[in-house]
């Protein structure tokens, strides 16, 4: 098997690479450089030493190496898609459209298209039907599984993929890497990515928009408690950074219009919960599941990455396509408009798919 692997210097993708060694494919490994160009100084990406670590892995093994960069890809595609939601008070969600646009669209089109499959250090696995029907598959390991990072990927994509560690726990793999020798065994695993360098978020974001001072007030009684530097800064749920004494408080509603912040007082205020979700733009990764199905029909589903799934029924919007209401058996804390809901089967083996939280209102 003719694979490209997308290597990061992790100890994920360099554990992948020795399983598939092992399965006997012929590699040739990949580093996707997006790293913001910044002149300041301020760049304190760790590319250079992950790129230094993924060639060590490729000489150890022999194997063919190529850093190619998608830089402006990255920039006019996800980062233009993160500034436009954050400007309308939305909450994105990056990694989710830098695997769908970026790993597995245009390194796809450019590289990936000229191997049998590609391989990555997700945590996910791909299940298949008796009819060779592929579908995205849960991870052994909760705490690490990643479908939901994956939940806007397309079929085409997913039947090029394989992920040669999503049948491992953590644990497991790290002490492959220990085993093997991997001078990356106990490096910490990156959060996200790295585009920013040693730039800070808020600090990007005040740089692209800016700043736009507002009242901070508390929801229940209209007091304005506080100013914050502009609505942007902010998401639903947020506990963090709103500056503000004898907490805890939580962002609980933004009015972008008047540039308010609205919050909550204590860690199980009501405010901060609910239990329904009105998605948009519903998107199947293989196919729409309930095409014969008895709404509601039941299903688990995901609105942040944790490592738990939450049970739920889901039902469409009558006249509304792509349209559907979540209703959750349990409250769910920090529902943000702007993010995706990740639904999943009943068992939540497989990722059907995701759709946008409008936080519209549902009757």
């Amino acid at each position: 098997m003719n694979t490209a692997v997308l290597i990061s210097g992790g100890v994920d993708s360099a554990v992948a690479v020795t399983r598939l060694l092992e399965q006997g494919d012929d590699l040739h490994l990949f580093y996707i450089r997006i790293a913001m160009d910044v002149n300041d100084g301020s760049n304190d990406c760790s590319a250079e030493e992950d790129i230094e670590m993924c060639r060590y892995i490729a000489r150890r093994y022999g194997l063919p190496f190529d850093v190619v960069s998608l830089h402006n890809e990255y920039w006019d595609n996800v980062m233009e898609y993160a500034l436009r939601t954050v400007k309308q008070g939305l909450t994105p969600n990056p990694d989710v459209m830098c695997n769908k646009m970026i790993k597995f669209g245009y390194f796809e089109q450019r590289w990936g298209h000229e191997f049998d499959r590609t391989a990555t250090g997700h945590y996910a696995t791909v299940v298949c039907d008796p009819d060779g029907t592929k579908w995205l598959g849960t991870a052994v390991d909760p705490v690490k599984d990643q479908p939901d990072f994956l939940a806007q990927i397309s079929y085409e994509q997913l039947e090029h993929l394989c992920f040669p560690i999503g049948d491992l726990p953590k644990s497991r793999v790290r002490e492959l890497a220990i085993e093997t020798k991997m001078p990356n065994a106990f490096r910490k695993d990156s959060q996200g990515i790295c585009f920013l360098g040693k730039i800070n978020y808020n600090d990007f974001i005040r740089r692209h928009l800016g700043e736009r001072p507002g009242p901070i007030v508390e929801i229940e009684t209209g007091r304005k408690i506080g100013e914050h530097r502009g609505y942007w800064f902010h998401t639903i749920g947020q506990r963090k950074g709103l500056g503000l004494s004898g907490g805890p408080w939580f962002v609980v509603r933004k009015n972008v219009h008047d540039n308010v912040i609205y919050v909550s007082h204590g860690y199980d205020t009501e405010k901060q919960y609910g239990r329904t979700l009105h998605i948009a733009e519903m998107h199947f990764i293989t196919r729409d599941p309930w095409t014969e199905a008895t709404f509601p029909v039941e299903v688990t589903f995901k609105n942040r990455h944790t490592p738990g799934f939450m049970k739920a029924t889901i039902e469409p919007v009558a006249d509304a396509p792509g349209e559907y209401v979540v209703h959750s058996e349990e409250r769910v804390q920090g529902i943000a408009p702007g993010q995706f809901a990740v639904i999943y089967s009943p068992d939540s083996r497989v990722c059907y798919g995701s759709g946008i939280i409008t936080g519209r209102a549902v009757e």
